[in-house]
């Protein structure tokens, strides 16, 4: 408090100044697996208190609340301290479940080979000494070590200790506890990719659930299902679940549980559902709550929805009330983490508070620092510091921001919180940014991205109640560090930025699947080194220009710059996307798509750095995912006329083989039928007959092609190829991304399972997924994305696929002719795909770019 006392009589009298508002969301708390151990808390053998064991005992409830209160290594030290005591009196027992909980908080603090250490030890006295190696110390034990195996990634021997531990705890008869060990192993599968299995795991439970007497242990497990069914992609699960937990808690009148679960629904329906019906469920929540923090945080997420969704009147109403909540309240880390969310949600709403307003936020954020402080709550104090350092910054107290910032950085350090490092780190990169030191600033922004680079699995599956923001919170992070970087063009930097804009792809399909599970591939750098014929052109769309970074074989980087705005850049490409069609003025169309050439393709040919017939691969930044590239026009030629185009999410996310001398082995199939809601497509008969006599295999039709189908097919012969001529869409919710089969819609996790998960063929990948009736969901500016992460969620090396819906008699042409000079020796994909539209093209019917670029090739072009 000494040092902000110092400056506060300075503030009051410049509070009058603009805020910059840098939107970084907060409450960042990430929710970790379920901790699984259940009603029966530290219960152990009971055994006689003495002294000594007494004051081990207090050791041992003293680590837990400086764990609760995120105090990782004073934890540490507490329970060692408490194991140590625990051993020399003979207590084993106890000892093991402090040296558990000593594991545990070196997990938090990601000191692995610590956590390790510790857990060993407690698995070694277990052994050891089976006369008290009860069920619940065993099922405790085993929690602790699954959830260390799953951190250094050892997947499947995590989903195996799990389902250890839920039967110790089904031995101890406790309930709560496995049910939360159930859940693990459900995330557990999940991320070794076993959607279906995760899936029937959870459901099993459900049921396991509902034939359970109702009781508070019921409730609490129900609503630990439900969260767990939103983090892991099923909303409507995750809907059903919580509604029965809601009436359940009704019915006991269980008040606490009841505000609690309707402000997950809220989260839940704010993700996919509307603003309006999130905000019933949080007034609920807000009206039902009984305790004075759980009210708050209704009215907190109000207030986020409000301002999150432009609403200035009603959010402005709401200050007053949150601002007196928070000052009724005891401290607590609780109440830090409400006041740094309020202040920086009204930073975000308003541009000028009042002075008054500003006053009030400086003091709010002065007792959170001081309690935070006092009780060396060091990830608390970082974000309150943090805050404060940007109401000094937007003050233009500069020199007194960076103070407060680096202070914040450096606290963040020490506990080893990369989610504090990364925000702190990129106001630092501002803060020096604005003041001109350009070195400083690269440097700051490099320690966020690195500080995001190792949260990617804690960004992807966070809370939904303190959830980052990506577009506001993350995406910035590398677009800001790219632009300073490309300003020099020097190769080194433009290498760095290549590898920052290759992480926005992967950062961005990790945020799209709530999971950090993308394969990464160690030939990254080296694959477009592969094709000399290949150009790879990264675009990036910052605030003041258009960038493009181009790579070629051999040769360094290079980079070129468009002074045209962010703005007109996309109003550029809505238009292109709206002209594109039969009906439109054809003259208008071709003058956009000639303006949109001329920022990403004419300065390569100025400088004559590509040639007729070469491949342009293009890795692209926000709407121009979007966009047909192959109608770009030169004022005289479509693009496809001069060159072959390929699509990429990032060259991290592919690998450079080739057909090679396998050759075309495919499992073709369709739906021409209509399916409810879905049209019938009668040219897909001839497409899927055609195609099939051309790579020498079977048709599967309408009624055959079902998920056990597919499965089946797959799972007995080394298919190579797939090809499915039935509806589907692609959308930014990848819940909404799905293939339709003749029994339902197949979604993207389990067409990933069917694709890659093939007994017996575990080193034949599906080199080409075809999906040609296919389309981007209707007025989804983003939806691209989908289409990009069924790409690579499918394991498939390329994926051809449209972006909108056309005839079904000019999708069979093309197909035909697709499939048909793939065949030919020397033939690469991009190319293949590029003579198949040239055929539509200049083959009369067809020959609106409507029809033939709607198709897109998206990974490995070869």
């Amino acid at each position: 408090m000494r040092y902000l006392n110092r400056h506060y009589h300075q503030w009051c009298h410049r509070v009058g100044l603009g805020l910059l508002g840098f939107g970084l969301a907060l409450v960042l708390t990430v929710l970790p697996l379920q901790m699984a151990h259940g009603s029966s808390g530290d219960r152990a053998p009971s055994f006689p208190i003495t002294p000594t064991i007494e004051s081990a005992s207090v050791l041992l409830s003293e680590g837990r609340s400086l764990y609760e209160t995120g105090q990782f290594r004073a934890a540490v030290q507490t329970w060692q301290s408490a194991a140590q005591a625990f051993e020399q009196s003979g207590h084993i027992p106890q000892q093991i479940i402090s040296l558990n909980h000593v594991s545990s908080a070196y997990q938090a603090l990601s000191q692995w080979s610590e956590a390790e250490r510790a857990i060993a030890q407690s698995l070694d006295l277990l052994t050891t000494n089976p006369e008290v190696a009860s069920p619940i110390l065993w099922a405790q034990t085993l929690n602790t070590h699954a959830n260390l195996l799953l951190n250094l990634g050892q997947g499947e021997a995590a989903v195996e200790t799990w389902t250890q531990s839920t039967t110790y705890y089904e031995a101890a008869g406790d309930v709560a506890g496995s049910v939360g060990s159930q859940i693990n192993q459900a995330q557990a599968l999940k991320s070794l990719g076993f959607y279906r299995r995760a899936r029937q795991s959870l459901q099993t439970l459900n049921e396991q659930l509902g034939t359970m007497p109702d009781s508070n242990i019921k409730l609490s497990a129900l609503r630990s299902l439900g969260q767990a069914l939103h983090l892991m992609g099923y909303p409507q699960d995750s809907y059903t679940v919580l509604a029965y937990a809601l009436d359940l808690a009704r019915s006991l009148e269980a008040q606490p549980e009841i505000s609690s679960i309707l402000l997950s629904i809220g989260n839940l329906a704010a993700e996919v559902e509307s603003a309006d019906i999130a905000l019933s469920y949080f007034d609920l929540a807000a009206q039902t709550a009984t305790i004075p923090i759980d009210q708050l945080q209704a009215q907190l997420a109000i207030f986020a929805t409000y301002v999150e969704n432009g609403r200035t009147q009603p959010a402005s109403a709401l200050m007053p009330q949150i601002h007196q909540q928070i000052k009724s309240l005891p401290p607590s880390r609780a109440t830090i983490y409400g006041t740094v969310n309020f202040v920086n949600n009204v930073l975000r709403l308003q541009e000028q508070p009042s002075a008054v307003w500003l006053q009030e936020l400086h003091l709010l954020l002065a007792h959170a620092i001081e309690f935070a402080q006092e009780h060396q709550d060091g990830r608390s104090h970082a974000h309150a510091l943090r805050q404060m350092g940007q109401l000094y910054a937007v003050n233009q107290q500069l020199s007194d921001a960076l103070e407060l910032t680096a202070k914040s950085l450096d606290i963040a350090r020490s506990i080893q919180a990369k989610d504090v490092i990364y925000q702190a780190a990129w106001q630092l990169g501002q803060l020096e940014k604005q003041q001109g030191r350009k070195e400083n600033a690269i440097a700051a922004y490099t320690e966020a991205v690195e500080a995001l680079q190792a949260l990617r699995s804690d960004l992807a599956a966070v809370n939904p109640e303190y959830q980052f923001s990506y577009r506001e919170q993350v995406e910035p992070v590398y677009r800001d560090l790219v632009s300073l970087l490309i300003t020099n063009h020097k190769s080194a930097s433009l290498t760095q930025a290549r590898e920052v804009l290759e992480a926005l792809q992967v950062a961005e399909l990790d945020n799209f699947f709530r999971e950090a599970c993308l394969d990464i591939q160690a030939d990254q750098i080296a694959i477009d080194q592969v094709d000399p014929n290949a150009t790879v052109l990264y675009s990036v769309i910052l605030p003041d220009r258009l960038a493009i970074i181009y790579s070629q074989r051999d040769r360094p980087l290079q980079v070129y710059e468009t002074p045209v705005d962010a703005t007109t850049v996309e109003q550029t490409l809505r238009d292109f996307l709206a002209s594109i069609h039969p009906s439109s003025d054809r003259r208008e169309s071709l003058k956009i798509a000639e303006t949109i050439y001329d920022w990403l393709v004419r300065p390569l040919e100025t400088r004559g750095a590509i040639a007729p017939d070469q491949t342009l691969v293009f890795i692209s930044d926000g709407l121009l995912r979007n966009i047909p590239l192959a109608a770009l026009y030169d004022g005289e030629q479509y693009l496809i006329e001069k060159y072959a185009v390929a699509l990429s999410p990032g060259l991290q996310l592919m690998q450079s083989r080739t057909f090679g001398d396998q050759g075309i082995k495919a499992l073709v199939g369709g739906i021409s039928q209509a399916r409810g809601a879905f049209h019938a497509l009668p040219a897909v008969i001839k497409e899927v007959k055609t195609i099939s006599q051309l790579v020498g295999t079977s048709a599967i039709l309408d009624q055959a092609l079902t998920r056990e189908s597919l499965t089946q097919t797959l799972q007995g012969a080394p298919i190579n190829v797939v090809h499915l001529a039935t509806h589907g869409q692609f959308s930014s919710n990848f819940s909404e991304t799905y293939v339709l089969a003749w029994d339902g819609l197949v979604n993207i996790n389990e067409l990933s399972e069917i694709l890659r998960n093939r007994e017996g063929m575990t080193n034949q990948a599906i080199e080409l997924l075809t999906l040609s009736a296919c389309e981007t969901a209707a007025g989804d500016e983003r939806s691209a994305l989908g289409l990009a992460g069924l790409a690579v969620r499918s394991g498939a090396r390329s994926t051809v696929a449209t972006l909108w819906p056309i005839r079904d008699n000019a999708a069979a042409q093309l197909m035909i002719e697709f499939y048909t000079q793939l065949k030919l020796a020397q033939t690469s994909k991009a190319e293949a795909l590029r003579q198949a539209q040239l055929s539509l093209l200049h083959g009369g019917d067809f020959n609106d770019p409507f029809f033939w670029s709607a198709y897109v090739m998206i990974g490995n072009w070869l």
